[in-house]
């Protein structure tokens, strides 16, 4: 089967490919045939009823420095493409949550993965709130008050941005700590957004761990282990990547999630578990594949595009 794919994500030229698991995907793509386009969300646009996006027929390749070749610069219907992948990065804004909008308009005659309706609906940390058993204790707000009750409750927490990605602006607030109204007079002028606060789980000093699901089903884990005297786990802002089983809570996690990621398109999906709590399900543009094939000698994307090409 060879489908027509069109790949939005942001400027191609700056990935690392050794760990951009868009990059895996297109690699993978191609493998199986597939014909690829490349567009930067910017270029994605209603036209008098028809979403349209100008960018590039792509090849790439595993050469670092020089990983892909672009073709002649292009405006494609994309009703007109099989599978448009939404691998562009948070943060979850408004220009974001516009473009899922604007896929909404092609999908599912063109297949857009993640489904841009349910990525819009369930953000990395909100969609967690509809399962409290797996999940720490844990607050949205923006009320400095209601914060306030939270932390006197559980005196170590997490503070973060609900819309933030990549471990920026996460802060941990122990017992002693006495920042929480600076932090929040910091947050509040920044946007409008609220803050999420969770309980502070002492085991992530062993590892977030990170689980990816396809269509709904666990195929593999990375532990992610913070750099010393760092609270946050995330790849680039040091965290390291570990070897790491699924265990029995792992499954329990993904039993209880993965019948509703799958019934609402979400195909390929990061979750996080720290200490055997679930603390996000990525859906915008979760990564660790590469890292994830590199320790199980498995070929995760090529799963994934086993998934997709089921849907034809």
């Amino acid at each position: 089967m060879s489908l027509k794919v069109a790949i939005q994500m942001d400027p191609i030229e700056f990935i690392d490919i050794a760990a951009d698991s868009t990059f895996r995907l297109m690699e993978e793509a191609q493998f199986c045939g597939h014909e690829l386009f490349y567009y930067t969300p910017d270029q994605l646009a209603f036209e008098e009823g028809i979403i349209t996006a100008t960018g590039w027929p792509i090849s790439v390749r595993r050469e670092v420095g020089d990983h892909f070749t672009k073709g002649k610069l292009t405006k494609v219907n994309l009703a007109d493409w099989d599978v448009v992948w939404l691998r562009q990065d948070p943060p979850f804004d408004m220009g974001y949550i516009t473009n899922t909008h604007l896929l909404d308009m092609i999908h599912p005659d063109t297949l857009v993965v993640n489904d841009p309706q349910w990525v819009r609906n369930y953000p990395e940390k909100l969609l967690v709130l509809k399962f409290p058993e797996l999940t720490p204790p844990t607050t949205i707000a923006r009320d400095i008050k209601t914060l306030k009750v939270f932390k006197d409750k559980y005196k170590d927490i997490i503070l973060k941005p609900l819309y933030g990605n990549g471990g920026a602006g996460v802060f941990r607030l122990d017992e002693n700590d006495k920042n929480l109204n600076s932090l929040h007079e910091l947050f509040m002028d920044i946007n409008n957004e609220p803050l999420i606060a969770q309980k502070f789980l002492p085991d992530v000093s062993l590892g977030d761990k990170r689980v990816i699901l396809v269509d709904g089903k666990p195929i593999g884990a990375i532990n992610r282990v913070p750099a010393k005297g760092e609270t946050r786990s995330n790849m680039h802002v040091g965290g390291q990547p570990e070897k790491v089983a699924l265990n029995e809570r792992d499954i329990e996690i993904c039993a209880a999630i993965g019948p509703l990621l799958k019934e609402k398109g979400q195909v390929f999906v990061g979750i996080d578990v720290i200490g055997g709590n679930l603390t996000e399900i990525n859906v915008t543009s979760p990564t660790g594949i590469q890292e994830l094939e590199g320790f199980d000698n498995i070929n995760v994307a090529g799963k994934i595009w086993e998934a997709i090409e089921e849907k034809f």
